[in-house]
């Protein structure tokens, strides 16, 4: 057995081969300050000096100018002239050779191989700059080329591509983010600075195996990022399925502790909930464009406020309207009977007499036909123009590369949803949410970790418009909760929040609960199934999809309109063969 990993650097000298297999000996580390801003992948000078006690290694190096290469094999510290190019190879015979105990937890070839080649794909999305060749039983199995200098995006997305494949790209958008400048640096540069690539909500896999993270180059796994990303897909996320992206976080070395973990994959921030808010802010800004139309103009707003929509409000519906629950208790203070849908123009006529439903229906010369509306320009309108409504569900809208089908409900409960939250964030003061004292403060026995973290994050929960306080070691009292939540169970929302916090320093609870009520609201308020729409009103719904932030999904993560290309619809009528 052998596992080789070769480059072509810059070589080793000879007299220092054996000094690269003792224990620490590689060390970066020079002082106290060094450790404290690790600006290097490794630094502690352990990996080969571990790789050597548990297997037969051996190097090989030539360093440019020399007339030919050394060997130095790792059991016996025997050096040895041998030929090979400018580089190092390190080479990896008779794995735990010292410890057989350890070989039976081995998987099979197969899947020891899929580690390998995982591991080396985290490399390669982190260096676009670096050219990787795996080989396996003298077989290419993965080949990336050099994409371009290190810091270049079209290298990056070249990468990424070659990577994750060419489907990744297409079906992601660009992330760039960058935290407020400090103005004490002279250059001003970003204290968080975030980019690369999130998949959009349709893209979503059913496991986490698409997730890619790297803090100054350095892949990782943190909680704290997966969190994040995880909370910017909260509306568009269908169940339990996993978002993909590849997000690559800059910020300064102080300001992070690698050295936390033995294979470094875990690091922890200094400030925990300013990386949470950058990572969340810069996904949810880039899912947030409106895909379904990126051309809209000034007419588009103009045609997304049509007069005559609104929807046929039930009397639960007329009371959210009014601002008040069936209790008549304050409930959301936002302009709900302005999202709905309704028709002001009556459709047909009514019937007084029972026996005018025998008289015959008016000729055609009775009353002149209306003006068929002008046709909408197609080029100009990405979901087209409407051309009819199926079963009074789907809008069949045509566009310049085919046809377009959107259910109805879901895109004007996502149009419903986003202005819903619009106003209720407009409606909220700027330093925190408004809250209400409980009548009867709610007590409820705490770990020694709810606790503390109730005392620490005393200001957050104030923000979030909670009041949570000790009242002894072992108990935390709930004295008021936000005023839109205060028909909720205050300790169940306490204990949620306390619990996002000791976790990752920061919680969306208060926001989801929030979010939800949004939902409901703008589930009742969307035009609903079997209602029949003329075109106008078809278009207008199009036009408002296209101004509208995450509309291809509802807030449910159902998909809201999906296009068939006429290529497509040409291969099923077999047009062209």
């Amino acid at each position: 057995r052998l596992i080789s990993v070769e480059d072509d650097g810059s070589g080793i000298l000879p007299d220092e081969l054996p000094i690269a297999l003792k224990r620490h000996a590689t060390s970066k580390i020079g002082s106290l300050a060094d450790l404290e801003s690790v600006g290097t992948m490794g630094f502690r000078g352990e990996a080969l000096a571990a790789i050597n006690a548990i297997a037969d290694c051996a190097l090989l190096s030539r360093v440019s100018g020399q007339a030919h290469a050394y060997l130095l094999e790792g059991q016996t510290g025997e050096i040895t002239p041998v030929a090979r190019s400018t580089g190092t190879t390190v080479e990896v015979k008779e794995l735990f050779f010292s410890t057989p105990a350890r070989r039976k937890f081995l998987k099979t070839d197969a899947t020891e191989l899929a580690h390998c080649v995982e591991a080396v794909r985290r490399h390669a999305l982190a260096r676009p700059d670096v050219g990787f060749a795996i080989w396996h039983e003298g077989k290419l199995v993965e080949q990336w080329r050099r994409c371009g200098d290190l810091g270049s995006l079209p290298a990056l997305e070249q990468r990424l591509a070659d990577v994750l494949g060419s489907d990744f790209v297409e079906r992601s958008v660009w992330v760039d983010f960058s935290t407020q400048t400090t103005p004490g640096r002279p250059d001003y540069a970003p204290v968080i600075k975030v980019w690369g690539r999130a998949g959009i909500p349709d893209a979503a896999r059913s496991r986490a195996d698409q997730q890619f993270c790297y803090v100054n180059g350095r892949f990782v796994r943190d909680k704290v990022i997966t969190h994040a990303a995880r909370s910017a897909y909260e509306d568009v996320l269908h169940g339990q399925r996993q978002p993909v992206y590849a997000l690559y976080i800059e910020l300064d070395p102080t300001r992070v502790d690698v050295n936390v973990h033995p294979t470094k994959i875990e690091v922890r921030f200094r400030d925990s909930r300013e990386v949470h808010q950058a990572v969340r802010h810069a996904v949810e800004s880039a899912l947030a464009a409106p895909r379904a139309g990126q051309t809209t103009t000034d007419s588009t707003a103009t045609m997304a406020n049509p007069a005559t929509w609104s929807a046929q409000e039930s009397d639960e519906e007329q009371a959210l309207a009014r601002g008040v629950d069936r209790s008549d208790r304050p409930f959301i203070p936002v302009s709900y009977a302005q999202t709905a849908m309704r028709f002001d123009t009556p459709v047909g006529h009514r019937v007084n007499d029972m026996d005018a439903l025998w008289d015959p229906p008016p000729t055609a010369t009775a009353a002149a036909p209306a003006e068929a509306p002008a046709p909408l320009p197609v080029g100009d309108w990405p979901l087209g123009r409407a051309l009819a409504q199926l079963k009074g569900i789907y809008i069949l809208a045509e566009n310049t590369q085919g046809l377009v089908i959107v259910d109805m409900h879901a895109a004007h409960e996502r149009i419903v949803y986003e202005r819903l939250k619009t106003q209720w964030s407009q409606a909220q003061d700027e330093s925190c949410l408004p809250s209400q004292p409980l009548l009867i403060p709610a007590a409820f026995a705490a770990t020694p970790l709810e606790v503390a973290t109730a005392e620490c994050h005393t200001a957050t929960l104030m923000l979030l418009g909670l009041d949570i306080t000790p009242f002894s070691n072992k108990t935390l009292v709930v004295r008021a909760v936000p005023t839109t939540l205060a028909q909720g169970d205050a300790v169940a929302l306490a204990r949620s929040v306390l619990t996002e916090l000791a976790q990752h320093e920061a919680s969306n609870v208060v926001q989801r609960a929030h979010n939800a009520l949004l939902g409901t609201m703008a589930c009742h308020g969307a035009v609903r199934a079997n209602r029949h729409l003329t075109l106008e009103e078809m278009n207008a719904l199009l036009r408002q999809m296209e101004a509208t932030e995450r509309s291809d999904q509802c807030n449910h993560g159902r998909p809201t309109w999906r296009p068939i290309s006429l290529r497509e619809l040409d291969a099923l009528f077999m047009r062209g063969r």
